[in-house]
């Protein structure tokens, strides 16, 4: 045991070391967990990939740095020690989530509100203000001995091997002994109603969940970089009728990837928007094409990009239900599900992106 111990404090990174390192993986875990909620296709695979190896280093280097700091924990307790607890006991709920979500099903906390997946998101951001606050007190520079130091880098580097290892260990686990449950997207989005109309998942970003919309009082304009602005009725875009407007009406077999951690699959139908700008006639300097919800809620997409997207009004043959953004919804295959904008009330042509978007995002639906 004696010597267990002493080869065990010979791989060892000095603290500072340790330090850095947990706050460099813990700034790629939140930075790729983020930048994944926007990432439907699967050309963003690393993402994924980088956030999960970030996640089993951040076990590894959580254990030296437990080692060498339990034995303050029988002290005084002081506000610093209360922060620090704090952002242990978050950073491990967080990576707990994480875990289970990977070798689970589709599991819903909160009353169905939220799945796990959700949660495990909530815990990581709440593990940066924590770590802020922790480094008010315990922020220092690694010297440069301890950067050059062979004994760091040999613990640095067997845990980062240790990780890359057990991420692959469990990897082939789940797919040897199913855990992750069956039909799993490279997202970790796990497959919910696909081709069963409206009965598929309904969830609201933050507090996007308005009282159902007045059809017969709702239509969708067209404006912007446009020769001529466009005021459609909901007949006028709907498959279920003819129609009374110059826009024909068009299918597309879509899948939607929610970032509360399902997917769903179907048969979307309802107009083309390349067929809403041709009749608009868009100029030839529209860039960038806004759907905009009555929520106020709203999201951009390149206008070539947008020219494959369709404005849905049914969902396998159903017309669709308010949940799912009637009258219409956004249906942009491979982004995530916030950017299928629903309830759209206004198509705007534009030359640029709109930076507000992120904003409307967090407040749009609050009066």
């Amino acid at each position: 045991m004696a010597g267990e111990r002493s080869r065990l404090a010979r791989l060892t990174p000095p603290p500072a070391v340790v330090d850095w390192c947990l706050l460099v993986t813990v700034a790629l875990s939140v930075g790729t967990g983020l930048y994944s909620f926007t990432i439907g296709g699967r050309g963003g695979a690393w993402v994924f990939l980088i956030h999960a190896v970030a996640g089993v280093w951040l076990v590894g280097l959580l254990a030296w740095k437990f080692r060498r700091v339990a034995g303050r924990l029988t002290g005084r307790p002081t506000r610093e020690t209360a922060v620090s607890i704090a952002l242990a006991t978050t950073t491990l709920a967080a990576l707990a989530t994480g875990l289970y979500w990977v070798h689970g099903g589709l599991v819903r906390v909160f009353g169905g509100v939220w799945t796990l997946l959700t949660l495990h998101a909530a815990l990581g951001l709440l593990v940066v203000p924590l770590l802020l606050w922790h480094l008010r007190y315990r922020f220092r520079l690694p010297r440069r001995r301890d950067v050059t130091d062979r004994r760091a880098v040999l613990g640095v580097g067997a845990t980062i091997a240790a990780g890359a290892v057990a991420w692959r260990l469990q990897t082939a686990l789940n797919a040897a002994l199913n855990l992750a449950g069956g039909n799993r997207r490279f997202t970790g989005s796990k497959e919910d109603g696909t081709d069963e109309g409206n009965d598929f998942p309904v969830t609201s970003w933050v507090a996007d969940d308005p009282q159902p919309v007045d059809e017969a009082a709702w239509s969708l304009t067209v404006t912007g970089l446009v020769e001529r602005e466009l005021d459609l009725s909901r007949a006028a875009i709907s498959p279920e009728t003819e129609g009374d407007g110059p826009v024909p009406s068009a299918d597309q077999r879509a899948l939607l990837d929610c970032t509360s951690g399902w997917y769903s699959v179907h048969d979307w139908s309802g107009v083309r928007v390349g067929d809403l700008l041709d009749a608009a006639e868009a100029r030839e300097d529209a860039a960038w094409v806004r759907f905009v919800s009555v929520t106020g809620y709203r999201w951009s997409l390149p206008v070539e990009e947008a020219r494959d997207a369709l404005l849905a009004t049914a969902v396998d043959g159903d017309p669709l239900s308010h949940g799912h953004g009637a009258p219409a919804r956004l249906v942009a295959p491979g982004r995530r599900g916030f950017q299928w904008v629903k309830w759209v009330e206004r198509v705007e042509v534009r030359r640029a992106r709109d930076p507000g978007q992120w904003v409307a995002t967090l407040v749009s639906g609050f009066d």
